[in-house]
């Protein structure tokens, strides 16, 4: 195994981020996946960035990392990470490192929020003759949010009051945890029961909030029903079959999106049965039975890090275009997102890199590990949802925080009696921040009101001596100022 370096030589600073760019060409093998390590005079780090780079041209990899302690020098060391450990040659041009600190970062970010996250907006006020009126009071109040924010539920939150008003008061969005899996909906054989689930959805569209269908089928054997993993060759195909017409036909037209096939890259228990056209033949079964909705492939550790081989970005991308060359409708993104200490330079660079196939990218199941412990929890949370919101790629965030009375999967937003945990409190921090709430101003000489709105639905109500008017608009992506006009 060959491994190259290539300096860069700056001054760090105690949490100094950076990103690392360079082109990797190869030599010896048709192709190769490609990781980059940085190492400091104090830290290493197992992976900044990886690429599956070709023979014969160059290919760009991009990655990032976080340094936690002062240094003077650091390296960028390029291997050849495949498994079968080919000898190979590898070739770097023009390899950078270019260090930002954590305040440049954060106005990154929110010069992004500004731009693709909300919209100049003025409002005109005049009379039935056309006549401009200044002075006239005006009221604004954004009454819901574009951008889908939200978290998984359980059963648990079934005749639940306390909980469901604790979650209704913040998520437009949400996200079954584990009842539309099969092995919760067909325990046995030919006994289908969606009573749970079905009433989940009652409660979603009760409170005029979307959902995300999770999951048709789960890669992964032990997730899948005992009976399941008994059934092979045409048994096997004829209960998939059945698992797809009966689910869809319960949902149609219910769910936003559906996960087809969760964790494909790391697990492969169907198509080792049914062949390796199965996961494709999912997907355009899902596709006829629900048109409407769009179809994901749902996987962890893309855009959590660079150190699984499994699931490296190029590896997401390779299958996505192969099942999509196959026929398949597949037009959503879904990166699970649980993570470690995240690494904000290389989650972004990942999604960058995902942005290039221009669909919907969602985090789908965002937490961080319980070992942090709650306060870190909180710390890390808000650092992975911040980069997520100032993505313009990042089309909707769900964090996978279904309230048990035990505990939650990695991480709680609140306690047993919902007051907030310190997770709990960074997503009412956010939610603030991310939310126009309601301006009150008056019209100027021009008979105009001009602000910056968080994309959304809004309310007006102008006043002016004994005349009122209400109106409504909403406010969508776009460069140009959005211009209302309302008469008195």
């Amino acid at each position: 195994m060959n491994i190259s370096a290539a300096e860069a030589m700056f001054q760090s600073y105690y949490n100094k981020m950076g990103s690392s760019l360079s082109w990797v060409k190869i030599k010896g093998a048709d192709s190769a996946l490609i990781t980059a390590e940085l190492r400091s005079e104090d830290e290493a780090f197992q992976c900044v960035g990886s690429v599956i780079a070709k023979r014969g041209c160059w290919s760009f990899l991009k990655g990032g990392f976080v340094l936690n302690s002062t240094s003077k020098l650091s390296v960028l060391f390029f291997k050849n990470s495949d498994m079968n450990d080919t000898d190979i040659k590898i070739s770097i041009a023009s390899s950078s490192l270019q260090p930002f600190s954590d305040e440049e970062w954060k106005i990154n970010q929110q010069y992004i929020i500004n731009k693709e996250r909300k919209r100049a907006t003025t409002i005109h006020v005049s009379n039935e003759e056309g006549e401009i009126i200044e002075g006239a009071e005006i009221t604004i109040e954004q009454v819901s949010k574009e951008f889908p924010f939200g978290s998984a539920i359980a059963g648990t939150i079934l005749d639940n009051l306390p909980y469901q008003k604790w979650f209704v008061k913040r998520f437009n969005a949400a996200v079954f945890e584990n009842e539309l899996k099969w092995y919760a909906t067909e325990k046995e054989q030919g006994h289908v029961n969606y009573t749970i689930s079905d009433q989940m959805m009652n409660f979603v569209r009760a409170n005029q909030i979307i959902a995300r269908g999770h999951n048709i089928f789960w890669e992964d054997p032990k997730y899948n029903p005992a009976w399941v993993r008994n059934l092979t060759g045409s048994e096997l195909k004829s209960a998939v079959n059945s698992r797809i017409q009966s689910l869809m036909s319960q949902y149609k037209d219910e769910f936003i999106h559906w996960d087809v096939s969760n964790e494909l890259l790391h697990f492969d228990f169907y198509e080792q049965r049914l062949g390796h056209n199965a996961t494709l033949d999912f997907f355009k079964t899902a596709h006829e039975s629900d048109p409407l909705a769009t179809l994901f492939l749902n996987e962890y550790n893309v855009v959590e890090t660079c150190d699984d081989v499994n699931s490296t970005v190029d590896t997401y991308i390779s299958r996505f275009k192969e099942l999509k060359r196959g026929g398949a409708n597949m037009d959503g993104i879904g990166l699970e997102s649980h993570f470690d200490v995240p690494n904000l330079p290389l989650m972004r660079g990942i999604i960058d890199k995902l942005a290039t196939l221009r669909l919907p990218i969602w985090l789908t199941e965002v937490d961080i590990k319980k070992k942090f412990g709650q306060e870190m929890q909180a710390v890390y949370l808000e650092k992975v949802l911040r980069e997520g919101f100032s993505h313009p790629s990042v089309n909707g965030i769900m964090l996978w925080c279904a309230w048990h009375s035990n505990g939650c999967y990695q991480m709680c937003l609140t306690d047993n009696n919902f007051e907030n945990l310190p997770c709990g409190d960074v997503v009412d921090k956010v939610l603030k921040e991310w939310q126009t709430g309601v301006l009150k101003g008056f019209s100027d000489e021009h008979g105009s009101y001009s602000f910056f709105g968080f994309l959304g639905d809004y309310r007006v109500n102008v006043e002016y001596k004994n005349r009122t008017a209400d109106a409504s608009f909403s406010l969508s992506q776009g460069d140009e100022t959005r211009h209302f006009n309302i008469q008195l």
